[in-house]
């Protein structure tokens, strides 16, 4: 995982640069500046407005006593979605609404957990946690066959009997 940061905090500048000098090609410059601010000038909004929902249903989930998996998922993806609109560029920005707006955020939260759904269930070494993000779309994990090797004999005592 640690390469593939680093190999993003490479390309993505490159591409950025890019993709904003092709708008600005095909639009001019002042317009591409413009579009530019706009977009994050939007984003801060959704952010801002999402953000809220996020905190009052997380709120929300604590005062009933349910597990928030999905209200913390939701903020989770509203921080990076966040982060990554007030980035300047469009691709950062495409990818940050698709994390932000409401009705995308569901395909988002089920691709975050089968992701974290996979990479645990490598780390265990195949054992698995099942439905990781509890809402998120994740399923419970068939248990796993027992073998002749977890298996331990022994016995049982009571320290209560003598």
């Amino acid at each position: 995982m640690p390469w593939f940061i680093a190999l993003a905090l490479l390309v993505v500048p490159i591409l950025e640069i890019y993709v904003i000098i092709q708008i600005g090609q095909v639009i001019g410059g002042w317009p591409t500046v413009a579009l530019l601010l706009v977009e994050s000038a939007l984003g801060a909004w959704i952010i801002k407005r999402e953000g809220r929902r996020a905190w009052n249903a997380l709120q929300s989930a604590f005062q009933t006593g349910k597990m928030p998996g999905r209200e913390l998922s939701d903020a989770a993806l509203i921080l990076v979605g966040g982060t990554l609109l007030l980035t300047p560029g469009f691709v950062t920005d495409i990818f940050g609404f698709f994390f932000v707006l409401p009705f995308t955020r569901p395909l988002a939260r089920r691709a975050m957990s089968s992701f974290f759904n996979r990479r645990i269930t490598t780390q265990l070494g195949g054992a698995g946690l099942g439905g990781f993000i509890p809402g998120a779309g994740g399923g419970p994990t068939p248990p796993r066959p027992s073998s002749s090797d977890d298996v331990i004999q022994g016995e049982v005592i009571d320290p209560d009997k003598k």
